[in-house]
This record gives C-alpha cells, structure tokens and sequence, in this order.
C-alpha cells in the first residue's frame, strides 16, 4: 500500500514556493531560480493543487501569504536553509579542507616531506594527509584525491602530468672520495661497497648497479656484493654515513647534494624508462584543493633542490 503520509510535492514547486514566499515576489524568485515568472507561477499552482489549499492571495500588485501559506513558509525557509549550508559546507570541503596524496615511501620522505611546507603556507586552508605507500592508489575506493606514481604514464580515466625523469647516478659522502683506496674512475668501485636499492630489483625500468657498470663500460665488478635496503632513503642514509657508493634517483639526492652531505664520483648517469607522474582522477578536473596541490608540485619539479 502507497505511504501518501510520507509523499512530499514537488521539489520543483517547492523551491518555487520558498522563493516567492522570500521575496513576496514571483518576478524576483523567478530572477534568483534562473526561470520565467510564468515557470513559478505553475510551480505554485501545482503545489497549492497537491496540498489542496492556498498558500498566496493574488492581490492587484502584489502577494500576500494566507494563514496556510505563512505556517508553510516558516518550515520551508527553514528546511532550505538547511539544504543550502549542508551543500555550501560539502562544496567548501571539496573546495578547501583534506587533501589525501599517495606516494611511494621514498618519494615521500626524500622529496615531497622536505617541501610540504611552502604548501602549507601557501595555502593553510588546505590540509595534507599524506599516505607513504608502494601501493597504487584506487581512487574508487582509498579516498585518495592525487598520487604520485612511477611508471611510463598515461592511467585510464585520469589526468597523468610528468613530475621529473628518473636519472640515475652513483653518489657517496665527500669522506669516501677522500679516503683510500682511490674514487676516480668507475673502474675503481671494484675496491668499494656496493649499496642497493632493492626497488630496483622489483620497480621493472629502474637502473641498478649492473646496468650503470656496463653503461660505464665497467668489467669484473661483483654486483652482488654490498648491503640491499628495501627504502631509497635508507640507501642514501648509508651513503651519507660513509658505508658505500649508492645509485640514487637525482630528484631524491638533490637536496643531500646540495647540501653538501653527498657528492656524484662520476659524470655518467642513466635514465630509466619510466618516470615519476602526478596522477589525478580526470572527474578532480575541477575540484580546486587538487589543482591547486598540482601547480604547486609542478613548480616544485622545476625549481630544483629544497633550500630546508
């Protein structure tokens, strides 16, 4: 059996309704909802047939509620004000508040944790939560609203930019090169210990110490030798520490060069087939908090190391 006690008329009707009773005017709530007057006029015409009643008298130049259209007016000026704040908080929410970025943990802790926080003053509306992750984000259903991914690009259904290449060269502490046995040529890391990234021996496309010795043309050097770390951080922690040569992505050195905490021996370095891209939904096009992270990691890629 139909519930006729839970029917509500007409959305429609009754916006056109909250409109004019605001107004006390059906050419301004026509104006406000985007409509002809004649539009509004059947739109409370219909609501005063469903609810059987009159809700305005029709007066030479202008409107005047009955008893029954003032006690409806009250509750529905109410109920839209409601339904506009509730959607003006969730459009600000979309607009500003919590953005959730995936990275991989090396990323993450190398070159985007170091600059987060020109972000943040930049815009300090706008709260990151970062997801340090070797997982590939699902948008459907991680809440993720950005990633930064590596890997030759182009994910179906969204918008994919180049954050930076992945070049690879070998780095160590500025003591290593001073000390014995010598560091001057490629041929001289056959006395020195290997560090590993163990990405490159899971992440298809990124150089490891096999591929870097024979692009140097570099023979009878034991690749298998040397400590593996399972996080590019920790490879260049060891690096700085003075414990061996490590193969390092530019983008998460540079800052460490920079600073002076890690030097490149040697001039040779590779680029990987895939790269490191921003990875957006293509339905966050217009959302303004992703954009905003977008522009903002663009312009970081091209201004080279952090000065923090």
């Amino acid at each position: 059996m139909r519930n006729t006690a839970a029917r509500l008329p007409s959305l429609l009707a009754l916006r056109a309704f909250e409109a004019t009773s605001r107004w006390m005017s059906i050419k301004n709530a026509a104006a406000e909802l985007n409509v002809t007057p004649a539009a509004v006029s059947q739109q409370i015409k219909l609501l005063e047939q469903d609810l059987g009643a009159a809700l305005f008298r029709r007066l030479n130049r202008s409107l005047e509620l009955t008893d029954v259209g003032q006690r409806l007016a009250d509750d529905v000026q109410v109920g839209f004000t409601r339904l506009r704040s509730g959607v003006d908080k969730l459009r600000k929410a979309e607009r500003l508040g919590e953005l959730t970025v995936s990275a991989a943990p090396s990323l993450a802790a190398k070159w985007l944790v170091p600059r987060i926080e020109r972000f943040n003053e930049r815009h300090p509306d706008i709260q990151v939560r970062l997801i340090a992750t070797g997982k590939p984000a699902d948008f459907d259903t991680d809440g993720v609203d950005l990633a930064l991914r590596f890997g030759p690009g182009g994910n179906s259904g969204c918008d994919n930019d180049l954050l930076f290449a992945a070049d690879v060269f070998p780095v160590c502490s500025p003591v290593l090169v001073k000390r014995q046995p010598p560091l001057r040529d490629p041929s001289d890391l056959r006395d020195h210990m290997l560090l590993h990234d163990a990405n490159s021996e899971v992440v298809p496309g990124l150089p490891d110490w096999r591929s870097w010795l024979l692009a140097a043309g570099v023979e009878r050097v034991d690749t298998a030798r040397g400590p593996r770390f399972n996080n590019t951080h920790l490879v260049l922690d060891a690096a700085i520490a003075g414990t061996g040569v490590a193969l390092a992505v530019e983008a998460f050195a540079a800052a460490d060069l920079a600073a002076g905490r890690l030097v490149r021996p040697f001039d040779l370095s590779l680029r990987a087939p895939l790269a490191y891209w921003i990875v957006a939904p293509a339905t966050s096009r217009n959302c303004p908090k992703v954009q905003a992270f977008r522009r903002w990691l663009l312009e970081e890629a091209g201004q080279g190391p952090t000065s923090k």
